[in-house]
């Protein structure tokens, strides 16, 4: 599998179309939930007072405390078991009359002593102070972020390692609106775990591709594409690795411990991470990368090379042969007349007779002078 992947060559670069596509419409649906559902902000976001009891009795459900709480008069609250008889009830901001009557009939539905339910108040101007604490951290992170990247890297390279940043963040909380998850400052913090872990995976990524950019001349023979989709190849491996071990953990975390064992602090900081950690090693490939390589390729420098190296592909190429025409057809011959040769006349041996003119001897005595000739006499 290592060999495989070592000796991978996906052309990372050439299908940044399809990349792009993909994280458009996971983007638009995105924005689109937060539009229409909007996030699910806790308590200490919005503000409003919280009460949780552990129920002593065992047939008490869910909605015999929203009858109990409704007794009081209480409006816009919501209701959610916890554990086997654990209930957390949320309502807007409540006055400490309306919140020791409400105590009192939670605690007697449930069978507890009224000390026994704890109580969470937030006012709204401190929920709105929250919210603006958390902006202005997320902020100071992405400005840091960008100044260390452009230091360490380059500024284009800053750039596009903010654009996933901000991918993340929004495919991530678009997430969250779909699912209702509720937003709490333990999804904040892991937001801020994601973003840095998607940073360095960035980092890893770019570090690589300036190595092998950094040498290439005007007489070199790969372009700045070429070069990128080399890098990414060589540590994507790396990669997968990282996140497959990152998210074993946070599964766990997630599925066993919010799901099966019901910790509800747990899901909203296990939701943020697992969804943060996938995508960010998404976006550090698929879309930071090639909107590096396609950025860079419009530099004079990247677009001159880019041209040489076509030039010599076409100079290298011998031209190509016309194809052979078809051999005409030939002419059909026509019906002509046939000369015939003159009958062979037959051989007859030589005539016996004398020559005219005399000087032709017999043949007998012709042969008997060649007989002596041969003998010597």
């Amino acid at each position: 599998m290592t060999t495989v992947f070592r000796r991978s060559q996906i052309d990372f670069v050439g299908r940044a179309r399809t990349w792009f596509l993909l994280s458009g419409i996971l983007l638009l649906v995105s924005i689109a939930s937060l539009g229409f559902r909007q996030l699910n902000a806790g308590l200490e976001f919005r503000g409003g007072t919280s009460f949780q009891v552990e129920a002593a009795a065992k047939d008490v459900d869910v909605d015999d405390v929203r009858e109990a709480v409704e007794r009081v008069g209480v409006e816009h609250s919501s209701f959610q078991e916890i554990g086997e008889r654990g209930f957390l009830v949320q309502t807007s901001h409540l006055s400490p009359s309306d919140q020791a009557d409400a105590i009192e009939e939670i605690a007697e539905v449930t069978g507890v002593d009224t000390n026994d339910v704890n109580v969470t108040d937030v006012g709204p101007k401190w929920g709105a102070q929250i919210t603006s604490k958390a902006i202005q951290a997320l902020g100071f992170f992405l400005v840091v972020a960008v100044v260390y990247l452009s230091i360490r890297l380059e500024p284009k390279m800053a750039f596009a390692g903010l654009v996933a940043l901000l991918h993340d963040m929004v495919a991530t909380a678009g997430i969250y609106s779909l699912t209702g998850f509720e937003v709490t400052p333990a999804t904040v913090i892991a937001l801020l775990t994601i973003l840095g872990y998607s940073l360095y995976d960035t980092v890893v990524i770019f570090d690589r591709v300036k190595d092998r950019t950094v040498s290439l001349s005007a007489s070199g023979r790969v372009t700045y594409s070429q070069a990128t989709n080399g890098a990414l190849n060589e540590v994507l491996l790396r990669s997968i690795n990282t996140t497959v071990v990152s998210l074993l953990p946070v599964g766990s975390l997630l599925f066993v411990g919010s799901f099966l064992l019901g910790a509800q602090t747990l899901r909203e900081l296990a939701l943020a991470l697992f969804v943060g950690l996938a995508l960010g090693a998404y976006s550090s490939v698929f879309v930071a990368t090639p909107i590096l390589a396609l950025w860079k390729e419009r530099e004079d420098r990247w677009s001159s090379l880019r041209a040489r190296i076509g030039a010599r592909q076409d100079l290298s190429t011998p031209p190509s042969r016309p194809a052979p025409a078809a051999a005409p057809t030939p002419p059909q011959p026509q019906a002509t007349a046939v000369a015939t040769a003159p009958p062979a006349q037959a051989w007859s041996p030589p005539s016996s007779q004398p020559r005219p003119g005399g000087g032709g001897g017999a043949p007998k005595t012709r042969r008997r002078k060649r007989k002596k000739r041969k003998h010597g006499r």
